[in-house]
C-alpha cells in the first residue's frame, strides 16, 4: 500500500522537474522508473513522441488513466506551506497525474487492465493525446487527470477552433499619405468585427456553456513604422458548445469571409490551426456511476457535474474511440497557470483514494452488468 509520505514525496519530485510542453522527457524517465521498480506494473515504455504509458492487470474492463506531464512556462519555487505544496504543474496537472499513477498501482491484477498514460503536448497541439488515437489504444473507459475540485467531475468540454486569418491588401505607402493604399490591418480588423457580431448571434448570457464564444488573440502586421502594412495576421480563437460541431462554425466564418473578401477586393486566406470537437460524457455510463459512487463513498458528499467552457483531451480520446471519458482530479484550477500554483496536500491524499474507489467500482460494475 502507497504510503502518504511516499505519495507526497513522488510528486514533489515531479514538480523539482521543469517539464514546459515538448520539454517532458526527464518526468517520463522517471515515472518509466518508479512505474517498474516502485509501483508494480508489468510494462511501461516510453512511445515516438514522448508519452509513457504503463499496463497493469489483464482482461476486461480496460481502464485508460491519462494525465499530461507538461506544464505552462514559468517556474514557481517548490515549496511546502501551510498544507499547501507549490510548484509550476502542482494543480494543472501533476497532482492529478500522480494521484491516477498510484491509484493504479493498488488496483488487483485480476480485475481488468489498466492503461496509466503521462502524455506530452496537452498545453500546447495535444500531440501525446492524438498519438494515442494515431496507436489505436484499445480501451473501454478513459479518465483525464485535470483539476476538476475533489468533489466535482467534468462531463463536458466546449469544442475548439483556432484559425489565422491573412489579409493581403497587395501593395504599401509611404505612412505620410495613406489614402494611396489600404491598410491590411484595418481591413483585419473589419473582417474580426464581422466574425465577432455573427458568432455573438448565438451568445446565451445565462448559460455561456451553450454559446459560441470567440477571442481575438494574436494580431501581427507590418514592415516599418513609416510604412502601411501591406499584409497582416491575425489569429482566432473560438469555442464551440456540443449543440454545433467545428464544421457548421467554420462554414459561417467562410462565408463571411469570402463575402469580405469580395467586396472589398482584398486577398485573404486562413489557416486551420486547431479543430476540436466538443464533447459530453453520457451521464448514466458506468464511467459517471462508479466516479460518483467513489465521491460519495471518501467525500461523504454528493458530487457536481460540471460543463466547462473550455477544452480537454478527453475530446480527443472520446470523440475518436466513441467511449465513455469524464475529468476529474484534485486540485483547484484557479490556480492553475498562476504564479502560485499549488495543491492542497490533504486534497491530493483523497484524490489518490477517489481513484481507487472508482476503479473497484467500475470492475464490480462492469462484472455485474456482464453476468446478469
Amino acid at each position: 500500500m502507497v504510503s502518504t509520505t511516499y505519495a507526497v514525496e513522488l510528486l514533489r519530485r515531479s514538480l523539482d522537474l521543469y517539464t514546459p510542453s515538448r520539454s517532458e522527457a526527464p518526468l517520463a524517465n522517471m515515472l518509466k522508473e518508479s512505474c517498474i521498480n516502485d509501483l508494480g506494473f508489468e510494462q511501461a515504455q516510453i512511445d515516438s513522441v514522448g508519452n509513457v504509458i504503463a499496463t497493469k492487470g489483464s482482461g476486461y474492463p480496460r481502464i485508460l488513466l491519462c494525465g499530461h506531464m507538461d506544464t505552462v512556462p514559468n517556474k514557481v519555487p517548490v515549496r511546502m506551506e501551510n498544507g499547501y505544496l507549490f510548484g509550476r504543474g502542482a494543480s494543472d496537472a501533476k497532482a492529478p497525474l500522480i494521484a491516477m499513477l498510484l491509484a493504479a498501482s493498488e488496483f488487483p491484477k485480476q480485475n481488468g487492465t489498466i492503461i496509466f498514460a503521462g502524455v506530452v503536448d496537452e498545453e500546447g497541439n495535444a500531440t501525446g493525446s492524438k498519438q494515442l488515437v494515431k496507436n489505436n489504444l484499445e480501451v473501454d473507459y478513459a479518465i483525464f487527470g485535470e483539476p476538476s475540485g475533489i468533489q466535482n467531475i467534468t462531463i463536458s468540454y466546449k469544442g475548439r477552433l483556432a484559425i489565422k486569418l491573412i489579409c493581403d491588401v497587395l501593395e504599401s505607402a509611404h505612412a505620410s499619405a495613406p489614402w494611396l493604399a489600404k491598410n491590411s490591418i484595418e481591413e483585419s480588423y473589419d473582417f474580426w468585427i464581422a466574425i465577432k457580431n455573427e458568432i455573438n448571434k448565438t451568445d446565451n448570457k445565462e448559460k455561456k456553456t451553450s454559446s459560441i464564444s470567440c477571442c481575438l488573440t494574436e494580431i501581427t502586421g507590418g514592415s516599418s513604422h513609416n510604412v502601411t502594412p501591406q499584409k497582416c495576421k491575425i489569429t482566432m480563437d473560438i469555442r464551440i458548445p456540443t449543440t454545433n460541431t467545428c464544421q457548421q462554425v467554420l462554414n459561417s466564418i467562410d462565408k463571411i469571409i469570402n463575402d469580405i473578401s469580395a467586396k472589398k477586393g482584398i486577398k485573404t486566406n486562413y489557416i486551420i490551426e486547431d479543430s476540436t470537437e466538443p464533447f459530453e460524457a453520457d451521464n448514466s455510463s458506468l464511467l459517471v456511476r462508479s466516479l460518483f459512487l467513489s465521491i460519495l463513498d471518501v467525500c461523504k458528499k454528493r458530487p457536481v457535474l460540471l460543463r466547462k467552457t473550455g477544452t480537454g483531451d478527453m475530446n480527443i480520446i472520446g470523440n475518436a474511440f466513441k467511449i465513455p471519458v469524464v475529468t476529474y482530479g484534485p486540485g483547484d484550477p484557479h490556480t492553475s497557470h498562476s504564479i502560485d500554483e499549488n495543491i492542497n496536500i490533504q486534497e491530493y491524499v483523497t484524490g489518490i483514494e477517489v481513484y481507487k474507489r472508482a476503479l473497484f467500482h467500475m470492475s464490480r460494475l462492469y462484472n455485474y452488468k456482464k453476468n446478469i
